[in-house]
């Protein structure tokens, strides 16, 4: 039985989670190194659900620091199926305006420092990411949001930068012509990897600037982001609980098999040491050496 079948991660603003019941703080190393902080776990609308802050209590970790790898792997452990991804994002359309929540369905990937996949040291998989969101996660976070009163975009291409600088003006206006809708850090390799594990993810994205195309601003400032995320922390408890209300038994999406026909690596010659690396990932698909 798992702890939690249900995993948050907060993002710049909501670094825990009122009203959790049964609360109890799971210490948990990886093979890649401890998660961004101790896991909450703790019972949320009748749900068990596991709480990670991406980086740290306390904001401890840039954006590109984050163990990208760990925070999945580790929630994989506890047999969290379903993620729900706060983030922070600045705007590129006058009509996601600040405060706004944006539920993007397509994601543009501009890192050039971070490991995005699980899959190496002799072994190789190739994950179908062309909805790189679940489209099940997706419907139900996108009621949720809606139920809040807020204005909610349904879709939007999300750009992920490096960081942790902001856009300069050429990018922001390039990345405007391109047609992306929102810019943030954080949803990758965060998705990818996602995927890799056979997670349902969904992003909440908090609309908290224009970037710096935008006349009335001519950069982005922390005060800022950090200032319309305080008012719209609530507002993301709320979205978790009532996702949490409307959420069915069984997962009718793709995504709990996404590895079923993208290992290429035959079983036989994947290192032994790799194999029991990913075993929680894997372990269906590449048994270990028989027993006799």
């Amino acid at each position: 039985m798992s702890d939690a079948e249900i995993g948050i991660i907060g993002g710049s603003g909501l670094y825990q989670m009122a009203d959790l019941a049964d609360v109890e703080e799971r210490e948990i190393d990886t093979p890649y190194g401890p998660p961004s902080d101790s896991i909450v776990l703790g019972t949320l609308e009748g749900q068990r659900v596991a709480f990670l802050p991406r980086h740290g209590r306390g904001h401890r970790i840039s954006p590109t620091e984050v163990p990208y790898r760990a925070n999945i792997y580790a929630l994989k452990l506890l047999g969290v199926e379903r993620l729900v991804s706060i983030n922070a994002v600045g705007s590129f359309r006058e009509d996601m305006a600040p405060m706004d929540i944006v539920i993007p369905d397509q994601l543009v990937d501009r890192t050039v420092h971070r490991v995005n996949t699980f899959f190496q040291d002799g072994i190789v998989a190739h994950i179908g990411f062309a909805q790189p969101f679940c489209p099940e996660m997706r419907a139900l976070a996108c009621g949720a949001a809606m139920s809040t009163g807020a204005t909610v975009h349904g879709r939007g291409t999300h750009i992920v930068i490096e960081g942790p600088q902001f856009s300069t003006l050429a990018e922001s206006v390039m990345y405007r012509s391109w047609g992306a809708d929102i810019i943030g850090m954080t949803s990758l390799p965060e998705a990818r990897l996602a995927r890799e594990a056979e997670q349902c993810y969904v992003s909440v994205a908090f609309v908290t600037d224009y970037d710096c195309w935008h006349p009335t601003h001519g950069s982005v400032t922390t005060d800022m982001i950090l200032s319309c995320l305080l008012k719209g922390a609530e507002t993301a408890r709320s979205i978790v609980r009532n996702l949490l209300c409307n959420l069915p038994a069984g997962r009718s999406c793709g995504c709990g098999s996404a590895l079923g026909d993208a290992i290429v690596t035959p079983a036989h010659l994947v290192p032994e040491a790799t194999r029991l690396k990913l075993e929680p990932i894997t372990g269906r698909y590449l048994p270990g050496p028989p027993q006799w």
